[in-house]
């Protein structure tokens, strides 16, 4: 059988029915595998998500469009925060624009924020709590007040947290804790020797975007990338990284349970 001919039927028997009948069973084998593998003891109170590749999931499916992707990755969070609410996790951080990305040209960003604040407005309608944690007056009017309103309205909702990072750097995020701390010392009267005395870590934690929260136990990136880029670089000291190769609306329920269980599988020694 010549190449081009066995290329046409690998091509036709995986477009079949029943080879899609047959791979869907075997990956929630294969998931409930994991699953079962998993202990329950071991488990992230906080994930940090870089949700990659968005923009090349789009031009590997030939689609013109990259604001497609975005689309398909925010459908995507509905099905991860489930996830994360069955395995326990309490808090998870969705990183969602950076403060670089406010640099890209308006046809892209512009529907990228409606996608965003269309996201955000339906985290809320469904009950999770919505905290957006970024540097909200780099951000458009409209959608700065879309997050506000999502934080405010759900502020008192029960169980997992949802960090929205909009207009987030993690740069930005120090300097904007400093800041606050030094105003706040000011205004009691506090002068900058007297605050360089007692100055430590957690004074600068308590003026976090993230403040009152655990750190990130586990921070995964999709798409390849092996990089924080600027991503909670103060509440990363002691995280455990999972980097996945799957463009961020591929992630499924099998990849989020693989970093799961490679977090579990770690001995975390914080320098002891």
């Amino acid at each position: 059988m010549g190449t081009g001919r066995r290329a046409r039927l690998t091509g036709t028997i995986k477009s079949s029915v029943v080879y899609g009948a047959v791979r869907d069973v075997a990956y929630r084998m294969y998931e409930r595998r994991v699953e079962s593998s998993l202990p329950t003891d071991i488990v992230p109170r906080h994930v940090g998500v870089i949700l990659d590749g968005n923009r090349r999931w789009a031009r590997s499916m030939g689609m013109a469009d990259v604001n497609t992707g975005h689309q398909r990755g925010a459908d995507k969070i509905s099905e991860l925060l489930h996830w994360c609410t069955e395995a326990g996790v309490e808090v998870v951080t969705l990183w969602l624009l950076s403060t670089d990305n406010l640099g890209r040209p308006a046809k892209e960003l512009d529907p990228l924020l409606e996608i965003i604040e269309k996201t955000v407005r339906n985290l809320a309608a469904d009950g999770w709590h919505v905290k957006p944690v970024g540097a909200l007056d780099l951000l458009p009017d409209k959608t700065a007040c879309v997050l506000k309103d999502a934080g405010e309205a759900t502020s008192g909702a029960p169980g997992l947290i949802v960090n929205v990072a909009v207009g987030y750097g993690g740069r930005r995020e120090i300097a904007d804790a400093v800041r606050s701390l030094l105003l706040e010392q000011a205004g009691k009267g506090t002068s900058i020797e007297e605050l360089a005395e007692v100055l430590d870590v957690e004074h600068i934690a308590e003026h976090l975007y993230t403040r009152g929260q655990p750190d990130p136990d586990l921070v995964i990136r999709t798409s390849g990338e092996q990089r924080l880029s600027g991503f909670m670089l103060w509440q990363s000291a002691h995280s455990e990284f999972y980097f996945c190769e799957v463009h961020w609306p591929d992630f499924r329920k099998v990849d989020f349970l693989r970093a799961i269980r490679s977090y579990a599988a770690r001995h975390r020694r914080y320098g002891s």
